[in-house]
């Protein structure tokens, strides 16, 4: 079978990265798999792509993967990137595909399930310790808060990345808006509860909650992250504890709560598993070094 690889652009480049695609198509047209390119623009990461492919199971085993990522690989190097990632379910066809083709293994994620009905939170409800009080927003974050919450982000700089060469991803307001702004515009709902330090005021911690537009199925959390200098007060746990309760309250037809963390951040692994998610896959981040 002969198959075409038709480039794509995607029409609405987001604020922190620009998206490329490849359709793989038979002589008749039919789609026989796709490969989405993400190419990052902020300072920090113009070194990154990250790799998407799908193939139809009916077409696997016939190059149909081999012909995208060598299309997207080709326009990575074209565009500069040193650093190609990509994410596969642990021993799944993609795992094996990826290992087999030059990308090596450099971050162990687990993802985790939490079921609304049956999570009891009650014990991380009052709080963990004095000088610290929650507050809460859905969507954009509220102006006053805003520089405060853009500097909060490099809570994230140190998250365990194992041998994976993200870079670091450089926040201000315009970027916490436009991410926000990303999430509404595809019709979902961003619930964010952050820790402030009494004291002055500023943020220093936040778990952000994303649910669906219809509040039905499961949410999916962002990120939950403390600055350094304010960890191990139980601050994670306070903050991610009042998200479930949050979106218990107003979403009742939520089924459950899906969150994913490196293997190596044992303290979030915790705070997990002390809040009753349980654990429903593996998977692995790969990373090919152009």
């Amino acid at each position: 079978m002969t198959l075409r690889v038709i480039p794509l652009a995607d029409p609405e480049p987001g604020s922190a990265s620009r998206r490329l695609a490849w359709l793989a198509a038979a002589p008749d047209g039919a789609p026989a798999g796709s490969a989405f390119l993400r190419l990052f623009t902020k300072a920090g990461q113009e070194h990154l792509a990250e790799l998407e492919i799908a193939v139809h199971g009916a077409e696997r085993r016939r190059g149909v993967g081999t012909l995208l990522l060598e299309a997207a690989v080709a326009t990575a190097r074209a565009e500069g990137r040193r650093t190609v990632v990509a994410q596969a379910a642990q021993d799944s066809p993609a795992d094996r595909f990826l290992a087999a083709r030059g990308f090596r293994p450099v971050l162990s994620l687990t993802y985790a399930r939490l079921a609304l009905a049956a999570a009891d939170v009650t014990s991380a409800k009052e709080q963990p310790c004095p000088g610290y009080e929650l507050t809460e927003w859905d969507g954009i974050v509220p102006d006053e808060l805003a520089q405060s919450y853009a500097d909060s982000r490099r809570a994230m700089d140190d998250m365990p990345m194992e041998g994976t060469d993200y870079g670091t991803a450089v926040w201000d307001v315009e970027r916490v808006v436009a991410a926000a702004e990303a999430v509404a515009g595809r019709g979902e709902l961003l619930h964010t509860v952050a820790a402030l330090d009494t004291a002055n005021g500023s943020v220093v911690g936040f778990s952000e909650l994303v649910v669906p537009g219809d509040g039905r199925g499961d949410g999916q959390h962002y990120g939950t992250a403390v600055l350094p200098e304010h960890r191990g007060r139980g601050l994670a746990r306070w903050m991610k504890a009042a998200s479930i309760r949050r979106a218990r309250e107003r979403h009742p037809e939520l089924a459950g709560l899906l969150t994913d963390t490196a293997n190596s951040n044992a303290p979030m692994l915790a705070v997990n598993e002390a809040l009753g998610y349980v654990p429903t896959h593996k998977a692995v981040e790969y990373q090919l070094d152009l």
